[in-house]
């Protein structure tokens, strides 16, 4: 035997051991300086404390780079991060819990598939501030939403490979007793939008309606070669079309007393 090979082999564990205590005890700050980069900066988490696997951090939405607008999530969020199989396949089981909205942790899992990846989150509800959106930068720091903003669903998969994307599943997002600082009225109303995919998602609706309120909205849309093309009407209830003209004007097209909602 060569007289070397002890030495090199303490060297060699040496520097495994040095990886997995990398691997394991990898610091909450690389995950978010990671979320920061992959999302230009819309998206941080500040003062992250623990380890990539399992820590907790506080939560900065921006309009991004050079941004003078930001919003915080009240007590930020904690994560669990863990090895998992998904139908006998490696995969990545995150657990995601904010204090102030989620009754329960949000699960995700995670895993690689040919040419592509996929995604799927577990049932969950949530409640989140709706003026946490003010932090995204236009139009949303323009429009300064308040109110409560709903969030469900029985359970949603995204699968993208080289080629796009595909959703599967439905999501419900009730927006209740909605306000603006464009508007005198308050609140302006509820409102119900669905994300709805076919069995096969192959095809992906969105709709939205009024569940009440003076400021009447409603439309439909759906995604066309991963690009969403939506048209709706946003229109004053009766009396109420001189205080809320403004806002009329800001959020749409003018035709009449109506506004026209366009967006691809």
């Amino acid at each position: 035997m060569n007289p070397r090979w002890p030495t090199r082999l303490a060297w060699l564990g040496a520097l495994l051991g040095l990886v997995t205590a990398q691997l394991l005890f990898a610091p909450a700050r690389w995950l978010a300086h990671a979320i920061t980069s992959a999302t230009g900066g819309q998206l941080q988490l500040v003062n992250a404390r623990g380890t990539v696997w399992r820590g907790q951090a506080d939560v900065l939405l921006t309009g991004g780079q050079g941004s003078q607008t930001q919003a915080s999530l009240p007590q930020g969020v904690q994560w669990r991060l863990s090895p998992a199989l998904w139908a006998g396949v490696p995969a990545l089981a995150l657990q995601l819990s904010a204090p102030c909205c989620t009754p329960q942790p949000m699960a995700l899992t995670f895993r690689p598939r040919f040419g592509g990846a996929e995604i799927h989150l577990a049932a969950f509800s949530s409640r989140w501030p709706a003026d946490l959106l003010t932090g995204l930068g236009t139009p949303w720091n323009t429009l300064r939403m308040e109110g409560l903003l709903s969030l469900q669903t029985e359970g949603l998969t995204l699968r993208w490979h080289g080629s796009g994307s595909r959703l599967q599943g439905a999501l419900v997002l009730e927006a209740q007793d909605i306000a603006s600082r464009l508007s005198t009225l308050r609140p302006l109303g509820s409102y119900r939008m669905d994300l709805r995919t076919d069995a096969d998602g192959s095809n992906t609706a969105l709709s939205l309606h009024t569940l009440s309120g003076r400021l009447q909205l409603q439309g439909q849309g759906h995604w066309v070669g991963g690009r969403l093309r939506f048209q709706g009407v946003a229109e004053a209830a009766p009396d109420s079309e001189a205080a809320l003209a403004n806002l009329l004007n800001i959020i749409g097209r003018r035709q009449g007393l109506r506004s026209l909602l366009n967006i691809g």
